[in-house]
């Protein structure tokens, strides 16, 4: 859950880098808005987000963070900089979409 000071920066930025329409209709989850300001924001925008968001609401979105939302190099940059804050055990690897049916 966040305050309404942390709502309003996560809508506002929100807009700002996600400018597409989801495909279902329904809005984009906080979670989702989050990992995309975490993967494409600058850096001004990204402190916004540390010092409403907290170190370990980021952590807990990279955890929780589905195929797609972050590149190799922002989850690198993150894993690194939420791991040492939190002590944090972040995956190496951010999740990937497989595009091979798994067989048995």
């Amino acid at each position: 859950m966040t305050n309404n000071a942390s709502a309003s920066l996560i809508d506002k930025l929100g807009r700002k880098y996600l400018w597409w329409r989801p495909v279902d209709g329904l809005p984009f989850s906080e979670d989702r808005i989050v990992a995309q300001i975490m993967n494409l924001g600058t850096y001004d925008d990204v402190l916004q987000l540390e010092e409403a968001l907290g170190h370990a609401r980021l952590a807990s979105v990279m955890l929780h963070a589905e195929p797609g939302w972050f590149s190799d190099r922002s989850w690198e940059f993150w894993r690194g900089r939420l791991s040492f804050a939190t002590g944090a055990e972040l995956p190496e690897k951010a999740p990937r979409r497989a595009f091979d049916a798994a067989t048995l």
